[in-house]
Parts: structure tokens; C-alpha cells; sequence
């Protein structure tokens, strides 16, 4: 075989195989979300597909589903809390070790992204031996602290990322024309990493408002969140509701995620 024909052979059946690949994925991460939205307009009274027929009635069944808007508020409110908290505490950690090289850098670093390397349920359950042991009661605020530390290594992680594009010559500038550190922070800094950390911010609030393995140790009857309450209901009756209320989630989520990109392009900085 000449050694052209060779050279597009193999970039030829490289390109085969990888879409081959692609494809597969893609399928079978789409084809689940797929079957959640049609499900959810079933006629029927339980979950099957495919639906025998299809109606809005388990999404006017949402409007009176007064136990499961609590359920979502409750978590709306821990997501916001604790995405406002973990960008405040990841803005600074990324400030402080950034662009350290110091040992004590690397220690912090590893220290904050320990709960993420940490199995989500052994988390959950040594969180809430640790409450038991100071004694505190589970409420909205153990909640949303259990929330913040899982959700601090993702604006941690964005942030720093954004520190390392920033030229250091723009704040030596600012510094050698008297500029003070708070002013060089809001007017050169934050500019140029608000993106970055916007980045991180959106990653925490979809990570808290879905998390499971917190909230599973972390709530109580008063604060039962929504992940919990749709696996509730789930688990005991296959609750078509749980369906509707997975698709408004995913067209939501999709939604948000159109308006960040449009507004400020975030997935560069996931990357």
C-alpha cells in the first residue's frame, strides 16, 4: 500500500472509530434524559414507557404538590446560600494560594479538594457523625454548611485557573501608579477573573440544589430537600410526579446554562 494511501487509511478509520465512539456516548447519555421528558407526559397512572398515552396532568398535579414545593424551596434556598458562601471562601483560598509556590499552598490546596476525592456517601456520613458529636441539631444551617464545603473546590478550582491567565505586569502596573491592594482587587482583579469565578458559582449551585449525599445524612423532616423527596416518592410508588418534576429540572438547567454561555461564555473557563 502506498504510503499515502496508508496515511488516509488510518486517519480515515481513526475518524470511524472515534465518531463510532462518540456516537455510543452520546447515545447513552441523552437516550435516559430522552425517555425522563416523555414519561413525564404520560396519561397513565404509573411510570411506563413507552407512555400508552400522553397529557399535561402530571404537570397541573405539581401546581397542588404542596409537600414537594417545600421540598424545592428548601432547596433553592440551601443551593443559594451556599453558592453566595462558596464564592466568598473560594475567592479567597484562590487568592491566597494561586500563585503560591510555598509548601503550605499545596497543603491548603489539597485540604480544600478533599471532599471531593471522598466517596459522596462516606462524606455525608462522617458529616453528620461529626454534628452528633458537637451536639448540634440538623437543621437549614447544618445543611447548608455540609453543602458549602462540597461546594468550594469547584469556584476553588475555576478561580485559580482564572488567576493563572491574569498577566502579573497589570498589577505591578496598578501597584507602581499608588493604586491600594482593595482598589488593584476591584478595578484590575476581580475584572479579569469575575468570569472564572462566575464559572465556578454556576458549577456550585447545580452541584448543591442535585446533591444527594449530604442532604441525605444532613436533613431532616423540615428540611427534606427536593433530590431526597423525588427519591422518597420514587422509592415507594413510582410517583409520576417525580418525571414532571425531572424535566422542568433538565429544561432548566439547559436554560441556565444558554443564558451563562451567552452572557459570559463560562464554558471557556470549565474547560
Amino acid at each position: 500500500m502506498p504510503e499515502r494511501a496508508r496515511l488516509d487509511f488510518d486517519a480515515w478509520s481513526f475518524r470511524l472509530v472515534m465518531g463510532g465512539l462518540t456516537a455510543v456516548t452520546v447515545f447513552f447519555l441523552l437516550f435516559p434524559t430522552v425517555i425522563v421528558i416523555l414519561t413525564s407526559f404520560t396519561a397513565s397512572e404509573s411510570l411506563k414507557f413507552p407512555p400508552d398515552g400522553y397529557s399535561l396532568r402530571w404537570y397541573a398535579a405539581l401546581l397542588g404538590a404542596d409537600q414537594m414545593r417545600r421540598a424545592a424551596w428548601n432547596s433553592l434556598e440551601v443551593a443559594v446560600m451556599a453558592t453566595a458562601a462558596s464564592v466568598a471562601l473560594g475567592t479567597a483560598g484562590a487568592l491566597a494560594i494561586g500563585r503560591s509556590r510555598a509548601w503550605w499552598a499545596h497543603a491548603l490546596d489539597s485540604l480544600f479538594m478533599s471532599p471531593l476525592l471522598l466517596p459522596g456517601l462516606a462524606f455525608g456520613f462522617a458529616a453528620l457523625m461529626y454534628v452528633s458529636l458537637l451536639g448540634v441539631e440538623l437543621s437549614l444551617a447544618t445543611l447548608t454548611v455540609g453543602h458549602i464545603v462540597v461546594c468550594v473546590p469547584f469556584v476553588l478550582r475555576t478561580t485559580i485557573a482564572s488567576l493563572a491567565q491574569l498577566d502579573p505586569a497589570l498589577l505591578d502596573s496598578s501597584a507602581s501608579l499608588g493604586a491600594s491592594p482593595l482598589f488593584t482587587f476591584r478595578r484590575v482583579t476581580l475584572p479579569m477573573i469575575g468570569r472564572g469565578i462566575g464559572a465556578g458559582a454556576f458549577i456550585a449551585f447545580m452541584a448543591s440544589f442535585d446533591n444527594i449525599p449530604v442532604s441525605l445524612f444532613l436533613s431532616d423532616a423540615r428540611t427534606e430537600v427536593l433530590p431526597i423527596h423525588l427519591w422518597q416518592i420514587i422509592d415507594t410508588h413510582l410517583d409520576v410526579r417525580a418525571a414532571s418534576v425531572s424535566a422542568v429540572l433538565i429544561v432548566l438547567t439547559l436554560l441556565l446554562m444558554l443564558v451563562a454561555e451567552r452572557l459570559a461564555g463560562l464554558s471557556r473557563h470549565l474547560r
